[in-house]
């Protein structure tokens, strides 16, 4: 299995962000379904295609509902998917959903990005709903992407949201444009990680954190 580490070393010390971590602005669409529909038959047709036989002749429709859910992310907010899920609470030792199963799209190819997030924070004062964590790596991951951006943005949700000590993301994915066409690698998987506050300044708590993403639960 080839492993690509993108933007660290395999000790994982802290970087600076990097300019692809600049969060794109969305925009509201510009045209209509129909149009967009349109689109994909015309695809169709460069492609060789008959968009108007008996197996494609749906498809322009199932294509543009399949990118409008994969991309739904870009219609979401914060506030809206928290909906008042933070709780004030004494908590001061590291928390932790892993194993988050993430499910993206690659901007540069519009193929699968398919991994798991791994998310720590230490608490200062508040903690936030369990099942929040993996919906905004939901949320973050329906839009275009690439996983270096990824990773930053869902480590800055949790930051905004609850100001704690720290915050550790690590995102492992594998990229559908490296499996199915280019250098067709489907072993490769790639690793970004974005660690902040006391995650990025104490190496022992950082240690902490991958010891825990490594830890196999006896219930599994």
């Amino acid at each position: 299995m080839t492993v690509l580490i993108a933007s660290s070393s395999v000790s994982l010390e802290p970087l600076s962000p990097s300019i692809s971590e600049t969060e794109p602005v969305a925009h509201k669409p510009s045209v209509s379904d129909a149009e967009m529909r349109q689109a994909v038959r015309t695809l169709l047709i460069g492609l060789g295609e008959d968009p108007d036989r008996e197996g494609l002749v749906d498809t322009p429709k199932r294509v543009v509902n399949a990118l409008k859910f994969l991309t739904s992310g870009y219609h979401q907010s914060l506030e809206d998917l928290l909906n008042g899920a933070v709780f004030h609470e004494e908590a001061r030792e590291m928390v932790m959903v892993k194993d988050i199963d993430l499910f993206s799209s690659c901007e540069h190819h519009i193929l699968p990005i398919l991994g798991k997030a791994h998310v720590a924070y230490i608490p200062d004062g508040k903690v936030i709903g369990l099942s929040k964590i993996a919906r905004i790596c939901e949320m973050y991951g329906r839009r275009l992407q690439v996983q270096e951006r990824l990773t930053a943005d869902i480590a800055k949700a949790i930051e905004e949201v609850l100001q704690p000590k720290g915050v550790a993301v690590i995102v492992e994915a594998s990229h559908m444009c490296m499996v199915m066409r280019g250098v067709q690698k489907p072993g490769a998987w790639t690793v970004t990680h974005s660690m902040r506050g006391v995650f990025e300044s104490d190496a022992k708590i950082r240690q902490a954190f991958m010891s825990l993403i490594s830890h196999r639960s006896s219930f599994t």
